[in-house]
């Protein structure tokens, strides 16, 4: 299956700092790197990497050329970018000496969508495949509800989780992807536990996979919930860790894994990205992750039904 990814480009200005800046302070930072990123530009490279045909869309500035090369250097369709005048969205991350991030987003020229330009690129696509999302670009109502009216299943990664959210057609949702602050938001609950029991109830026909950081992540589809735990793997640097994990695990789901399979292919792929420095730069390849997961490198995640 095919997935159209109408989502965020950035270009990432990586600082290296011993901690995170504090209100009010200044320090010189140990070292800046850039790279290509952009959750949405992350999630079509790690499902490209993974095996899906991917098909990326959007709007991109006078400053995106390298953005362009590097999702078609990972064998991704671009015919669906426009260009526009203007900046490319941006960021600026600081990693700290534990591979922690904080990130803060300029959303440039993800955030100049029109609806014409929406329909331009879902009538180009056509009807057969899948729409990915994330909360980097504008107009996601407007998407969710076209997608869905062309019989398209979507899967939304409510990241990052503000009050525009609130606004989407989350029940014609496919798939609703969310880690466990975005899930708490959503769900207007205070424990991580409660958070998949106020969205299957609001949402009853949409799978929704929650990731928990360090304690792994839970999915729950209408069938069954299945949790898994993480691997054990040095952390060099977060930045791409759930993206990863979001491409491969829809590569597993649409390619007729069983959510067990799925759940531990996105874990390992997101071990061996954490490891890694950059955002894209740090999605493994599928064969990477098939020969950890033979070997056993980062041990062996359990995946346990628990409904």
């Amino acid at each position: 299956m095919k997935i159209l990814n109408l989502g965020s480009m950035n270009i990432d200005n990586v600082y290296a700092v011993d901690e995170f800046l504090s209100p009010g302070e200044t320090k010189l930072s140990r070292g800046l790197t850039l790279f290509c990123g952009g959750k949405g530009l992350n999630q079509s490279i790690a499902a490209a990497k993974a095996g899906n045909e991917v098909w990326h869309a959007g709007l991109i500035g006078d400053d995106g050329a390298m953005l362009l090369n590097k999702l078609r250097m990972n064998g991704i369709n671009t015919d669906l970018i426009y260009p526009v005048q203007g900046r490319c969205g941006h960021a600026v991350i600081q990693v700290n000496s534990k591979g922690q991030n904080c990130i803060l987003l300029y959303g440039g020229t993800n955030r100049c969508l029109t609806k014409e330009i929406i329909d331009r690129i879902l009538d180009a696509f056509g009807n057969d495949g899948i729409v990915l999302l994330q909360n980097e670009v504008n107009l996601l109502p407007y998407i969710i509800e076209q997608a869905a009216a062309r019989g398209l299943p979507v899967a939304l990664n409510a990241a990052p989780t503000d009050a525009a959210i609130r606004d989407c057609p989350l029940e014609k949702l496919s798939w609703l992807i969310v880690n466990e602050v975005e899930g708490k938001q959503l769900a207007e609950c205070q424990r991580d536990e409660d958070i998949l029991a106020v969205l299957e109830k609001r949402y009853p026909s949409c799978s929704v996979l929650l990731t928990l950081g360090s304690r792994g992540a839970v999915c729950r589809t209408p069938e069954k919930t299945v949790r898994i735990g993480v691997c054990k793997a040095p952390v060099v640097d977060t930045t791409a860790a759930g993206d990863t994990f979001t491409g491969y695990f829809l590569f597993g789901m649409l390619n007729g894994f069983c959510l067990e399979d799925s759940l531990t292919l996105a874990t390992v792929a997101s071990a061996i990205c954490i490891g890694r420095p950059g955002a894209s730069d740090s999605v493994p390849l599928k064969s990477e992750v098939e020969a950890a997961i033979r070997s056993g490198t980062f041990g062996q995640p359990s995946p346990e039904r628990i409904r």
